[in-house]
């Protein structure tokens, strides 16, 4: 007789009891099922702190449903469906029961091996209710999905309008580094314990993972209880100075006063509901001003739920574009296989080392920029940054790197490409006073490759962007350039030796 008790199978980014199928059956009404994929974990090289945070907070989650009295299998196996098959053998099981996972592979090989998906609830936004949104559309930019969002989620809004008479907090928001010496929030670590040791031990010695990066220190939380606190944490003593140098890169400070909840939010630890609640709690008990609060809660509703909604929106094909025909290989200073004397990049790159993480300019305006005015091919792009970055995911990747960063799409995404020349970094970092190359150069030895590049990538690329009227201005410029070949020379051995690893 088959046990008619479902199963519930928990993936390693849905840990929470709040939310899918777990949130509708307690201890006595289900099983939980969770898998290492050996598959997933092999697929890519992947950053030690990726591997352990995903690792580690599933086995974390797996204690706190025991302890909760769940019947919970806790298995190893080839893939996700092997372990649904393995499992529904040796328990005579009828049904599994799933959320969606937060992939088009994910959601294609469950619904082949069986299993009965959900909606995925760790978003705000219904994935039809956007697709209502965007009925009739030419163009799905943020700023109008920012500001539906802020109405149909009644954030910051007295009636229908802002609460504060502006929608946006942009102006106030990309000020540069400050100069005064101050110091920023401390980011509290959180104790590795025996879970997080076997975890480890566990991935030293797998010779089917290839493992690059520091070891884990304790910085990303792998629990619900160590997430509340870094939450609490940003709120407390962060969003209050996060606005105004949210742009900002400095040497010394890698994290300044970012939230660093990414990791939380994208395993499920965090609702980001609970997020935006908070922030605007303490925006109106005058704990963080106007600036802060909408500039995070942008992030959150606004940036964060629209690249959700345009991986699905857009379908697996999107992620094979490649508009620009960019081909370059990645570059070895990116791996590792090779430095590279350009101050903000090698910084950005020992942070990834280190940390598994670089802030949202980083990864636009340093990795981005480089990739997307060296011609860098996008899907090699994509895969790395999954790979490297401990809250990285297809859904979230994908969008960001493919249309936000190296404008692949031709467009879709962002209405102008996201290419700058080094005074962007000069102005909103303090990278340029100990790099040898000069970013108000464009040609020689000493100039800034930024410089050089970006140059070259308006001429190389005239024929695709001429139509596009936000560019029509720096075309003109790159046309009216008296050394116009001279830039073209330098810009190609940039990237003959940015190849190289010699640059």
């Amino acid at each position: 007789m088959r046990n008619s008790q479902p199963t519930v199978l928990v993936l390693g980014d849905q840990l929470s009891t709040e939310v899918g199928p777990l949130a509708r059956f307690g201890p006595d009404e289900c099983r939980v099922l969770m898998i290492e994929s050996t598959q997933l974990l092999g697929r890519h090289r992947w950053h030690r702190q990726r591997a352990h945070l995903l690792l580690s907070a599933m086995r974390h989650f797996a204690e706190q449903l025991r302890a909760a009295g769940y019947k919970v299998d806790m298995r190893q196996a080839s893939s996700i469906p092997a372990g649904v098959a393995d499992h529904a053998d040796a328990l005579d099981v009828e049904r599994v029961l799933a959320m969606a996972p937060s992939s088009h592979q994910g959601v294609t090989a469950l619904r082949r091996a069986g299993v009965e998906l959900s909606a995925d609830e760790r978003f705000l936004t219904p994935l039809d209710d956007f697709e209502g949104w965007n009925s009739g559309r030419k163009n799905l930019r943020m700023e109008d999905f920012y500001r539906w969002q802020r109405r149909r989620l009644n954030v910051l809004m007295d009636g229908d309008e802002p609460v504060s008479g502006r929608w946006n907090h942009d102006a106030d928001n990309r000020e540069p580094p400050p100069k005064d010496g101050r110091s920023w929030p401390e980011l509290p670590t959180f104790e590795l314990d025996d879970i997080d040791a076997a975890v480890m031990a566990d991935l030293e010695a797998n010779d089917d993972i290839d493992l690059f990066g520091a070891a884990p220190t304790g910085l990303w939380p792998v629990t619900r209880a160590q997430a509340l606190g870094r939450l609490d944490d940003f709120i407390r003593l962060a969003l209050p100075v996060f606005g105004a140098h949210e742009d900002a890169m400095l040497r010394d400070d890698w994290r300044l006063a970012h939230s660093t909840l990414s990791t939380s939010l994208n395993l499920g630890l965090l609702h980001p509901r609970e997020v935006v609640t908070a922030a605007t709690d303490a925006f109106d008990n005058d704990l963080a001003p106007i600036n802060s609060v909408e500039g995070f809660v942008r992030q959150i509703i606004g940036w964060r739920e629209y690249v959700w909604c345009l991986y699905w929106n857009w379908g697996p094909a999107y992620g094979s574009s490649n508009a620009l025909g960019a081909n370059e290989p990645l570059p070895p200073a990116f791996t590792g296989d090779a430095t590279t004397e350009m101050a903000c990049l090698s910084h950005t790159i020992t942070g990834i080392e280190q940390r598994g993480y670089a802030h949202h300019i980083e990864r636009l305006m340093v990795l981005g920029n480089l990739a997307l005015t060296a011609g860098v091919n996008p899907q090699a792009m994509n895969d790395w940054m999954r790979s490297n970055f401990v809250d990285g995911a297809p859904w979230v990747m994908t969008p960001n790197v493919i249309g936000m960063a190296l404008f692949a799409d031709g467009g879709r995404m962002a209405s102008k490409p996201y290419a700058s020349g080094g005074a962007y970094i000069s102005r909103m970092s303090d990278h340029c006073r100990s790099c040898r190359f000069d970013p108000k150069k464009r040609v020689g030895p000493d100039a800034c490759p930024f410089t050089s590049l970006y140059w070259d990538f308006l001429e190389r690329n005239r024929e695709t962007l001429q139509g596009n009227h936000r560019m029509a201005r720096q075309l003109a410029a790159a046309r009216r350039l008296t050394d116009l070949d001279e830039v073209q020379a330098r810009a190609a051995d940039v990237r003959v030796r940015l190849g190289e690893g010699t640059l």
